[in-house]
């Protein structure tokens, strides 16, 4: 509770009558430059809320007598922008992937966009720098599920993989296990010779047992020596990149349980000009063939 207020002893000013433990509080008044700056900060928000569109309500809003509309402005900067690169974009539209890449102005130009559009539609799948997580590949190493060409990529971003398209590839990774296909035991083997596959086997006659399975059921898609087929969108098994994980575990459940990721198709989500600027960008991160 609020004491009496009284003079403070040794500065002469007033206290609040508010005391803790001993210590009283002065009724100290705030400096003049604050208190006129506070005032002129609310002459400053009447005014914008006169000159701008400021007050909500149910429908909409005032208008301002200014009438500005920051969208509009947007909208103009986005025009101008458009217009100063209809040139390069027309080039690009027209030309082919290798000619935009020969020519130094048009590559840097679709290096620019690309990224630009990379970072606004791809990312979130493939990472700020396109290095992938498990389930989405890598772009910036030399593994392509479905070959690595500018042409390639093009050709994946148009139409994606397994995607709502009539252009689209289309593969699958079948579920042995699950459509009894193969017994868990058959997956064990079939893992186990594929991990001998890129020198980590452990078991040498799960091994041999899985390499007479993988002969039957596998070869068709990854090939006799399991280094995969990039028409077929079959990764290889041998190196040291694996999209799911590359544990025992891992290709175990890739076998079993059977893997069909979707690419979705951009091309009636992208107009050519981005798609091929994507398709460069993408191809010049480092892994592109």
């Amino acid at each position: 509770m609020p004491t009496k207020i009284e003079k403070d002893t040794y500065t002469g000013m007033e206290t609040t009558g508010h005391e803790w433990d001993g210590i009283q509080e002065l009724n100290r008044p705030l400096p003049k430059w604050w208190i006129y700056i506070l005032y002129a900060t609310i002459l400053w928000s009447i005014g914008y809320y006169i000159l701008y569109p400021a007050i909500p309500w149910t429908s909409g809003h005032t208008d301002g007598v200014l009438g500005y509309n920051s969208r509009e402005q947007v909208a103009e900067q986005i025009t101008e922008a458009r217009s100063a690169q209809a040139g390069f974009r027309d080039r690009i539209d027209s030309a082919a992937l290798d000619e935009i890449r020969a020519d130094q102005g048009l590559f840097g130009f679709a290096m620019a966009g690309g990224r630009a559009a990379f970072a606004d539609n791809c990312a979130p799948c493939h990472g700020t720098g396109a290095a992938g997580v498990k389930g989405y590949p890598s772009l910036v190493d030399d593994d392509w599920l479905w070959g690595g060409s500018a042409d390639d990529v093009h050709h994946t971003i148009l139409y994606g993989i397994r995607a709502d398209n009539d252009e689209t590839r289309v593969n699958e990774m079948p579920a042995f296990v699950a459509t009894e296909m193969l017994s868990a035991a058959d997956a064990g083997d079939v893992a186990e010779h594929v991990l001998s596959l890129g020198g980590r086997g452990e078991d040498a006659a799960a091994a041999q047992r899985g390499a007479a399975v993988f002969a039957e059921e596998c070869t068709a898609c990854h090939g006799e020596d399991g280094t995969g087929i990039a028409e077929l969108g079959a990764p290889n098994l041998t190196d040291a990149i694996w999209l799911y994980g590359g544990e025992r575990v891992d290709i175990v459940s890739s076998i079993g349980k059977g893997r069909a990721g979707m690419m979705p198709a951009w091309v009636d989500r992208l107009d050519p000009p981005t798609i091929k600027m994507l398709a460069i960008y993408v191809h010049a991160l480092g892994g592109g063939q």
